[in-house]
């Protein structure tokens, strides 16, 4: 009986405390990042010994694991995703029937068959991913202005607020910014503005 009980709780669809399914999943690939933002991370930063980090074949068991939960897309993150993941891992994915996308700070080029791809440029890096489903810019940044970035082939433009001590100043430009240039959209985390961390 413990057998079936066990069988029925690992394939039962995952709700939130609303009843809502969850049908989708961000996964934190890897902690490193070939950039250095001081926003994103401190100049003490601390990564797991590469041994920790899941391998390729340990993200595809993981994930996989979700697909029976009603899980149907995922959302590669980092740290910077494509310092990680190759087409082997997509291919993969996909044969478990998931949609990926992916979040990156468009230094790198990414492998063929990712599903959405949201790039997230920073002031000073070179960007070699120049088009994709959603450009996405922490605001404001130095050398890092939206009129760079409007005439590049990209779906959908976002801003974001930058974090930190003048967030509610950053969200203020943000929302003013993008009331003045229709083109961009206010992104919000707002797991932030309620103190998740």
């Amino acid at each position: 009986m413990t057998d079936s009980l066990s069988d029925t709780a690992l394939t039962r669809p995952m709700t939130d405390p609303f009843g809502r399914r969850i049908s989708y999943l961000r996964v934190s690939v890897t902690d490193r990042c070939d950039l250095r933002c001081f926003y994103c991370m401190s100049e003490d930063m601390t990564f797991l010994p590469k041994a920790d980090l899941l391998t390729l074949e340990e993200l595809d068991r993981l994930c996989s694991a979700f697909i029976h939960k009603g899980v149907k897309k995922l959302r590669l993150t980092g740290g910077e995703p494509l310092l990680q993941v190759d087409a082997e891992l997509i291919a993969a994915l996909h044969a478990e029937g998931f949609a990926v996308g992916i979040e990156t700070n468009g230094t790198l080029l990414p492998p063929d068959g990712i599903d959405w791809i949201c790039v997230s440029p920073k002031a000073g890096a070179e960007l070699k991913l120049r088009h994709g489903h959603e450009l996405k810019l922490v605001y404001p940044q130095d050398g890092a202005a939206p009129e760079r970035f409007e005439g590049l082939a990209f779906e959908r433009f976002s801003l974001q607020p930058m974090d930190g001590p003048d967030a509610a100043a950053n969200t203020a430009r943000a929302i003013d910014y993008c009331q003045h240039h229709p083109q961009w959209r206010l992104s919000l985390q707002t797991h932030k503005m309620i103190g998740i961390r």
